[in-house]
């Protein structure tokens, strides 16, 4: 007789009901009379047994009575198998797809934002030998005194080997509740304003689902951290775009991040009486703007004009250049009362695999936040948590001065920058310079006029096939702009690239050999 592994049964969604059990198969189809066999040994698909008589005939009137009560149910399965068959399907396949799970698997919030472009370009750059400029993280060492740290926390009290405080171990929500308490002009109690959470990302996450219902506004600056819009979607709500958009420059000029501007009447426009919560990322991704004292108060006059609460992504705030200024939107007047300051550890220690963030602001928000966060994650890495505060420490001792760590780390990523911007250049894209973070984004409008046609569906933004392109013929890997953009205005945005220059010196060097033999073939 043959051994058949695991039954399911479709109609009635049971669990797994027998391992090479035809007596408890038959129990069940008494009930329900079809069930789906899930099994290896069998041809390796799933099979359909609507009598399983064959092979035990005595249970046969249980089969065939337990067949009958559902023939309905049975009827419409076995109809939907069959259309997929006329369509071109093959029955086998046909009848895995159908049977292998009736239930819905995908919750419905899911909807729409499966679709990742970090796995597909990611993957795709795996696939060539290319120098990887795409997904943003330093390929360098974190400075000693945070390497230091983290040993320190592995090797001495042996007590961070277990839980900690479930908002932050509490030396760290106390170094952080003083460092930024300072910048931001307020008195931070740790237990109150701070909450420790799984990177900026689980910050981010928890915001979220902490204080956006169904139904309610969230406002998005375009270009944007591809995760906000997904964020709101599953949280239920509707996210409301705006669009940054750059002025033009003059002929031979290099554009810079500081054109890209908000229309303030586009923006007053998009605040209703729906509207909960704008999304601000200053230093932004992908552009690399720096938004001005300003540009901040516009934004803050129209938070409190409207009663909405500003979600202020600022995980690039060290890394300013040229001059420039971050500014903090809860420092502002009146506006620490609505804001949530998400905060980086990866980012601000070149530390992005610690995954330690934080947001910080008033209690009447974050006791929220502490709610999902308990029911959740809980409680982040100890070891991970007792490095930041001990780096931060470390850090307040030489805030300002040169030996700051946050200073020096833009002085080094500037050239960085500049070096790129320099290599780029030589093959005819024209970048974009950025104020801050980790990104520029290049011009591609000329590749677009020369080569219209690269291959790729006829949907598919023209950014998306050039970086594909770029991947395979010249060995260097990018992000497209347009996944920055809501679906609507992707085409709008389709000709600039985003490329990471906080690396080290030999990836900018096999990024200038790549970049030599691409300009070598561009001479006739």
């Amino acid at each position: 007789m043959v051994s058949f592994n695991i039954f399911f049964c479709p109609l009635c969604f049971s669990n797994p009901v027998a391992r090479s059990d035809p007596d408890l198969v038959l129990a069940r189809s008494s009930v329900c009379g079809i069930h789906t066999l899930a099994s290896e040994p069998f041809f390796g698909q799933s099979v359909l047994l609507p009598l399983l008589c064959l092979w035990r005939s005595h249970q046969c009137p249980k089969a065939l009575g337990g067949m009958f009560r559902n023939v309905a149910a049975i009827y419409l399965h076995l109809a939907g198998l069959f259309q997929r068959k006329k369509a071109g399907t093959s029955l086998t396949r046909c009848m895995h797809q159908t049977f292998a799970m009736a239930k819905r698997l995908q919750a419905r919030r899911l909807d729409g934002i499966d679709h990742n472009p970090w796995v597909e370009f990611g993957k795709m750059a795996s696939e060539y030998d290319v120098v990887n400029l795409g997904q943003g993280f330093p390929d360098f060492p974190p400075p000693n005194f945070a390497i230091q740290a983290f040993q320190l926390a592995l090797n001495s009290d042996f007590m961070l080997n277990q839980y900690t405080k479930a908002f932050g171990y509490p030396p760290l929500t106390k170094i952080l509740a003083s460092f930024f308490g300072k910048l931001l002009g307020q008195e931070i109690v740790p237990l109150k304003n701070v909450l420790v959470t799984v990177g900026a990302y689980g910050a981010l996450f928890t915001a979220f689902q902490a204080l956006v219902d169904e139904g309610d506004e969230v406002i998005i600056m375009e270009p944007f951290f591809d995760c906000y819009e997904p964020m709101t979607l599953m949280a239920g709500g509707r996210p409301v775009f705006v669009t940054l958009k750059p002025s033009p420059t003059q002929d031979g000029e290099l554009d810079s991040a500081s054109s890209w501007q908000l229309d303030p009447t586009e923006l007053a426009s998009k605040f209703t009486s729906r509207t909960k919560a704008l999304i601000l990322n200053t230093p932004n991704n992908p552009v690399g703007k720096v938004f001005s004292k300003a540009e901040l108060e516009l934004v803050a006059s129209l938070c409190q004009q409207h009663d909405v609460i500003c979600i202020s992504d600022e995980v690039y705030q060290w890394l300013v250049y040229d001059g420039h200024q971050h500014i903090s939107i809860a420092s502002l007047p009146g506006m620490w009362e609505r804001t949530l300051t998400i905060g980086s550890a990866g980012k601000s220690f070149s530390a992005t695999g610690w995954k330690v963030g934080w947001a910080l602001g008033p209690d009447s928000l974050l006791k929220h936040l502490r709610t999902v966060h308990q029911n959740t994650v809980y409680h982040c890495p100890t070891q991970g948590q007792a490095a930041v505060a001990q780096s931060f420490q470390h850090e307040q001792l030489h805030f300002g001065q040169p030996s700051s760590y946050f200073v020096q780390l833009p002085q080094a990523v500037r050239r960085y920058r500049d070096h790129m911007i320099r290599s780029l250049q030589s093959v005819g894209l024209r970048p974009v310079v950025p104020q801050g973070s980790y990104f520029l984004i290049a011009d591609i409008s000329d590749f677009k006029t020369q080569m219209p046609d690269l291959p790729g569906d006829a949907d598919e933004p023209y950014d998306s096939r050039f970086v594909k392109w770029m991947i395979r013929n010249k060995g260097l890997a990018a992000i497209p702009v347009s996944v920055f953009y809501s679906t609507p205005h992707r085409k709008q945005f389709d000709h600039y690239v985003r490329f990471c220059f906080v690396k080290d010196e030999s990836t900018l060097q096999a990024m200038d050999e790549k970049l030599q033999k691409w300009k070598d073939e561009l001479r006739p």
